[in-house]
């Protein structure tokens, strides 16, 4: 049990083991690099011997069976230890996640097959969808399955799966079409939702005449502010000059421009307090990113476009495929004009929000729909904010001015009293 001398290799050995142990999942060297201590331990000369290993002991502690499994399968070990193995030709991780994955689902592959040939999303969710897309077998792992000579039975429930798969020609194609088909109604409400609501904000701003007699004030009163400088006499001002009203303080620093533009407003033109009534999409639709829209664009016409190849590529599956067919030319059809629609208003929103720009003076390029909602969104609920702290401060000096008065009519009917006592008193002395 030592070294074993006179061999070429002389590793350390132990008694043969009786009892499957549990195994140690190290990566094996096969040859010792010169040099390292794998390569030193193989010298016979002067080297320390492997401790003796204690068999027995290693079996107590490591064996592959717990006692207690042990005990419960007295009786039927023999059935268990000749049980034959599954066959597994998957990455082991690879086929756990997919057996997971199943799990979740719950269907029968046969019905999971019969769904995503029918296309329908009654039975398989858009989720349920991608995650076989995940798990589609690769050109490796179907030229493995191909190759696999044995007992199908005996195959792991993943590379079963992935054989049913197979049964159906570009299963992967097959299973994205699926998956665009049951978000595409969503996506198409949601960004035609967006650019209506694009739409409905450009033409609330630019038909707003309380908000034109709003700016028209701002240019005045910006005009007044620089009479007989650089800055005087403009015809007009860059709408990012909105954010600048709530920098210019008052002398007293408590009231900003914009305090002061809201006192001018509520005096002179109080109809015209309530303007961002007339903006209700403003907000919505300086959240919009026209960018965002034109790639949710793009994705629909280029998830059209793979429609049109399956059901192309699908002419030649045969039998299998007719159901399939079927119902992803009924969905083509009514894709394709909805796409057309939006393609439409998407061209109109492209207008509109470039016409938004212009109405204020700005480049398109440098000013961009994007920036223009943002602007008017931040100076509208500053105005807003702006007008209510003017009308908190003046509830505060109506009760500052209320309670003084109380205490100037209190201090008045006390000097009265007085004034009485003193009389009283004046002509008590006369009298004596």
């Amino acid at each position: 049990m030592g070294l074993g001398r006179g061999r070429g290799v002389s590793v350390p050995t132990a008694a043969p083991k009786k009892t499957a142990l549990k195994p140690l999942h190290w990566s094996k060297v096969t040859r010792a690099a010169k040099g390292s201590l794998w390569a030193d331990t193989q010298k016979q000369e002067n080297q320390p011997r492997a401790p003796e290993i204690d068999i027995s002991e290693l079996e107590s502690l490591f064996s592959a069976v717990s006692d207690t499994t042990a005990k419960k399968s007295t009786g039927r070990r023999g059935s268990s230890i000749s049980k034959p193995e599954k066959v597994q030709l998957v990455d082991l991780r690879r086929a756990n996640n997919c057996e997971i994955m199943l799990t979740k689902i719950k269907i029968p592959l046969p019905d999971m097959l019969s769904a995503v040939l029918a296309l329908d999303s009654l039975a398989l969710d858009i989720d349920q969808v991608e995650n076989l897309i995940k798990f589609c077998p690769t050109k490796e792992e179907m030229e493995l399955l191909r190759n696999y000579t044995g007992d199908k039975e005996m195959l792991g429930k993943c590379e079963q799966f992935f054989m049913e798969l197979m049964k159906v020609p570009r299963i992967e194609a097959k299973l994205r079409v699926f998956g665009f088909k049951i978000t595409f109604a969503s996506q198409v409400e949601e960004l035609k939702s967006c650019l209506n609501t694009i739409n409905a904000a450009t033409k609330e701003v630019k038909e707003s005449a309380k908000l034109r007699q709003i700016m028209q004030t701002i240019l005045t009163l910006g005009n007044a502010l620089n009479q007989g400088t650089a800055r005087g006499s403009a015809v007009g001002f860059k709408l990012d000059s909105l954010l600048k009203l709530s920098d210019t303080r008052a002398r007293n620093n408590k009231m900003t421009l914009m305090h002061y533009l809201c006192k001018l407003v509520g005096e002179k033109m109080p109809e015209l307090l309530d303007f961002a009534n007339d903006l209700v999409h403003l907000e919505a639709a300086s959240k919009i990113e026209l960018k965002t829209l034109a790639e949710e664009m793009q994705a629909a016409t280029k998830g059209l476009e793979k429609v049109e190849q399956e059901l192309m590529a699908s002419e030649n599956d045969g039998a299998i495929s007719l159901g399939f067919r079927k119902v992803l030319k009924e969905f083509l059809d009514m894709a394709d004009e909805e796409v057309k629609t939006l393609a439409s208003l998407y061209s109109e929103v492209g207008r509109n929000a470039d016409s938004l720009s212009h109405y204020f003076g700005e480049d398109p390029a440098r000013c961009p729909f994007e920036q223009v909602t943002k602007i008017l969104t931040l100076f509208m609920k500053t105005f807003i904010k702006s007008r209510e702290e003017n009308e908190k401060q003046a509830e505060a000096e109506k009760k500052k001015l209320e309670k003084e008065a109380i205490k100037e009519k209190s201090a008045t009917k006390k000097d009265g009293v007085d004034n009485d006592n003193d009389l009283i008193q004046q002509i008590h002395r006369h009298r004596t």
